[in-house]
C-alpha cells in the first residue's frame, strides 16, 4: 500500500527592512513553534529570497506535512487563528501569500562531488 505524499507548505514573506530581524526572531521563537505544536507539520525551513526583494526582505517559510490531509485539517483548525495573531503583531510591515507543493520525490542520498580537487 502506497503512504500519501508529503506536503510542502511554503509562506512566502515579504518583511520592512526596518523590522525584518526582530520579526525573524519572533518567528523562530514563537510563530513557529506555535504551528509546530499543531502535530500537522514534521519539519521546517525558513529562508531568504534574495531575487525578489523589491518590497522588503523576503523569507520562504516551509513547513512539511505528512500528508494533504493533515495540512488541510491545520488550515481549517489551527492557521486563521495563527494567521491572526501574526497579523495583529506585524500588520501591513509583513505581506504573505501561500502555496501548497506535493513533494513527488525526494532524497537524502549524496552523489560524488564532480569538482577537480
Amino acid at each position: 500500500m502506497n503512504q500519501p505524499n508529503r506536503v510542502l507548505y511554503n509562506v512566502t514573506c515579504s518583511v520592512n527592512p526596518e523590522i525584518h530581524q526582530e520579526w525573524l526572531e519572533w518567528m523562530l521563537i514563537e510563530h513557529i513553534p506555535d504551528v509546530l505544536r499543531t502535530g500537522m507539520f514534521d519539519e521546517f525551513k525558513v529562508c531568504r529570497i534574495h531575487e525578489y526583494e523589491e518590497n522588503g526582505i523576503t523569507y520562504a517559510v516551509q513547513y512539511i506535512a505528512p500528508s494533504k490531509e493533515g495540512l488541510d485539517r491545520y488550515m481549517q483548525e489551527f492557521a486563521p487563528a495563527l494567521q491572526q495573531k501574526h497579523h495583529v503583531k506585524y500588520g501591513n510591515q509583513v505581506s504573505a501569500f501561500r502555496t501548497t507543493l506535493e513533494i513527488l520525490h525526494e532524497s537524502n542520498i549524496s552523489f560524488p562531488n564532480l569538482s577537480a580537487n
